[in-house]
């Protein structure tokens, strides 16, 4: 599930939320040496740290969700795979690729967020952007 169920409280142990995307992050390794991009992508996005400001979680995430992300080769395919209750998530995250200035990372978000778009609607790029409470 790609809510913040994991993370429930903002105020929670930040160290705890860096062990578990850490504990993410490894099994997205395997996932990915396994030829699982889809599956390493719906695990990155699981769990993430929505409701806590800190930016060392924020970031940490980023870069498991980043690496997933990249691996994606057939968009298309992704979203054959992809239950629509990650499109939320996903889209803030595209957001936050977009944001980095990093060309080959902002062509992957972007070839993403155009059949992100056609899938799920502008509703889903509303709903990224007017929530402020979840963040990414």
């Amino acid at each position: 599930m790609a809510s913040s169920a994991a993370y429930p409280d903002a105020d929670e142990n930040l160290e705890a939320i860096i062990t578990r995307i850490e504990q993410k992050s490894r099994k997205i390794e395997t996932l990915l040496k396994q030829s699982k991009p889809v599956e390493a992508l719906k695990t990155a996005l699981e769990g993430s740290p929505l409701k806590t400001r800190d930016e060392r979680c924020k970031s940490a995430n980023w870069i498991v969700v980043h690496r997933a992300l990249m691996a994606i080769r057939d968009v298309d395919g992704m979203f054959n795979s992809l239950d629509p209750e990650y499109y939320d998530i996903l889209m803030k995250y595209l957001y936050r690729g977009l944001s980095t200035g990093d060309r080959p990372t902002c062509d992957q978000c972007l070839k993403i967020h155009e059949k992100l778009t056609e899938k799920a609607g502008l509703g889903c790029i509303l709903r990224s952007l007017a929530d402020t409470v979840n963040t990414v």
